[in-house]
């Protein structure tokens, strides 16, 4: 998946009512851009972080910039657009490059299921059980190497793993994608500390049969593409 526009570096100032970010361009002008991330961003929204930004022309947006990147200055990045992991995910999905999930050649996004709720996809084959495909995207990491999921309570994540158990006792198949939006992450693991109802709820719904699994990306203020798989 490539940015529709070229990013722009930026430094940010401040992170703010969860959805704005005040940052300062490299001419030194001050702009304000919509930060689309609901999570506490931890480790991520520093003062003086090098940013990338995807600046806009469209009269509808107020915001004339949104946040897309952290650059760690290391040759590392994390994508903190959490609407990016279904965009790359769907094109990897309909190419077939999930190992896992290539037997679907039906991908279908937003479905609504559960209790007003909406799978991000659901794949379908005849032949094949449905398969109903959570998808989070994972940018914490405390410990180096290691990307943990959720950097906050979650209690919408819970739901969906409830939902996700009932599509395998209705004789479907689900799986929860954690894909992790960091370049300096090899192991997965599951923030009990953060969210222990949430970590609860995913081994009550993986005892019962909903899948785990776990892929990288490939960043870069280029674009975003799906990586390999990691291991738990």
């Amino acid at each position: 998946m490539r940015f529709e526009t070229p990013l722009v570096p930026a430094r940010l100032i401040r992170r703010y009512k969860r959805f704005l970010a005040d940052c300062r361009l490299e001419d030194g002008r001050e702009v304000t851009a919509h930060c689309a991330n609901p999570g506490s961003m931890m480790g991520l929204k520093d003062e003086g972080m090098k940013i990338w930004l995807e600046p806009n022309d469209d009269p509808k947006k107020k915001l004339k910039f949104g946040w897309r990147l952290v650059d760690h200055e290391n040759g590392h990045f994390t994508g903190v657009d959490t609407s990016v992991p279904n965009r790359a995910l769907k094109a990897a999905l309909e190419d077939g490059a999930i190992a896992e999930l290539a037997a679907y050649k039906t991908v279908r996004p937003e479905v609504k299921y559960g209790e007003k709720s909406r799978i991000d996809f659901l794949l379908t084959q005849d032949g094949l059980p449905d398969c109903y495909v959570e998808v989070k995207s994972v940018t914490l990491s405390r410990r180096p190497g290691v990307a943990e999921f959720p950097d906050s309570v979650t209690a919408r994540g819970t739901k969906h793993l409830g939902e996700l158990a009932k599509m395998i006792e209705a004789g479907h198949r689900a799986v929860m994608l954690y894909l992790v939006q960091r370049t300096d992450c090899e192991s997965f693991t599951l923030a009990a500390d953060i969210d222990p109802a949430y970590a609860a709820a995913f081994e009550v719904a993986h005892a019962k049969g909903v899948e785990r699994l776990i892929y990288g990306t490939q960043i870069s203020p280029e674009g975003v593409k799906i990586g390999t798989k990691i291991t738990a």
